[in-house]
């Protein structure tokens, strides 16, 4: 089967505590509809927490307007931790999760109102010209707000806000990051390419000093069954000029702990983008082999490192639910490779919609 990258399914966000992050995002971005919610053992992962088997509670949400979803991830075996240190621009992980919005002047106004903690007094322009504002969740993680494209429905939700747009990750060398994230991973359009000082770098994550910015998008539009849904997403990759003390933002912790710990792709052909990946050189590090069982949802999962250890995972989705009180399952193992499904079969997933 042909590789195909449907789109980003969600990011992982771990949180000392899922409900009351969860509650934060409904309001704010309005990410209200709960794919899966799971409590169980991660023994798969344990070259990334120590060798040990921890155990997780992990709720996986989306907006019907369209976007990358949120995994909402708390150790329950284990306290979950902090960076021990400032994170700055130039260090390298995920730094920012992005957020698509109908009319980024009144999601601002709706933050504000709301008591969100705002990082710009008001909207400002971003290197591409549009506007956009930052914002921390409760936990100190980054979210930029930006001018979104691709939506799915309308939930007239206040926020005006819809799903993950995107990321901006810190990295050691841009071109010899590129192979990963538009070759393999299809962002092959670059929106802009600038080297400077930038005002927001040194607000959000203490960015002083030089920095080259690279702005990728995708010509091609997504194919997969939920490619509709996940919609047109960017990546912006971020690289100091003249520091030389950056650092792995999980230096010294496990996948799981506090941040976005993880960039997930919805897609299909899992062992040919397996051989692509290892020829390119980004083995799979970890590889679920077969389909895993998340309670209400089931797949294949994988994962490999970006050069500088950023975590990327891949699904290669087989069960899903659409109405769980009735015992209705997509499954989606033996459909053709690229086919989307029909948007009344993906509206019908927003009944599983959470208030409050």
């Amino acid at each position: 089967m042909e590789k195909i990258i449907c789109g980003i399914q969600q990011m992982g966000i771990g949180v000392p505590n899922v409900e009351a992050a969860w509650k934060w995002y409904r309001k704010f971005f309005g990410v209200n509809v709960k794919v899966f919610e799971e409590a169980a053992d991660a023994p798969l992962m344990t070259r990334y927490t120590g060798g040990k088997v921890h155990s997780r509670t992990a709720t996986l949400a989306l907006s019907m307007e369209g976007g990358g979803g949120f995994e909402i991830w708390q150790f329950t075996s284990r306290p979950t931790e902090k960076a021990s240190f400032d994170i700055k621009a130039g260090d390298f992980g995920l730094y920012i999760c992005k957020i698509k919005s109908r009319n980024v002047g009144n999601s601002f106004e709706y933050f504000k109102k709301n008591g969100a903690e705002l990082l710009n007094s008001e909207p400002i322009v971003s290197p591409n010209g549009k506007p956009t504002f930052f914002a921390k969740d409760p936990n100190g993680n980054i979210f930029q707000i930006v001018e979104g494209r691709g939506y799915f429905s309308s939930t007239k939700h206040l926020s005006g806000c819809g799903g993950a747009a995107g990321t901006v990750i810190g990295v050691s060398d841009i071109d010899r990051s590129l192979p990963l994230y538009r070759d393999i991973l299809g962002y092959d359009c670059i929106e802009y390419d600038t080297t400077g000082t930038f005002e927001d770098l040194q607000l959000l994550v203490g960015g002083e000093g030089q920095f080259r910015r690279v702005l990728l998008t995708h010509s091609a539009a997504r194919k997969g069954p939920f490619a509709r849904l996940l919609g047109p997403t960017e990546i912006e990759l971020i690289q100091s000029i003249d520091r030389s003390d950056c650092r792995k933002i999980f230096e010294n912790r496990f996948w799981g702990d506090w941040g976005f710990i993880h960039l997930c792709f919805d897609v299909q052909g899992m062992n040919t983008l397996m051989q692509e990946c290892q020829e390119k050189g980004f083995p799979f590090t970890v590889d679920s082999s077969d389909t895993f069982d998340m309670g209400e949802a089931g797949g294949r999962f994988s994962y490999i490192e970006d050069p500088d250890g950023t975590w990327i995972e891949f699904v290669e989705t087989h069960k899903v639910p659409v109405m769980k009180k009735l015992g209705w399952y997509i499954n989606l193992k033996n459909k053709k490779p690229g086919q989307h499904l029909p948007n009344w079969i993906l509206k019908a997933m927003g009944l599983n919609k959470v208030k409050g």
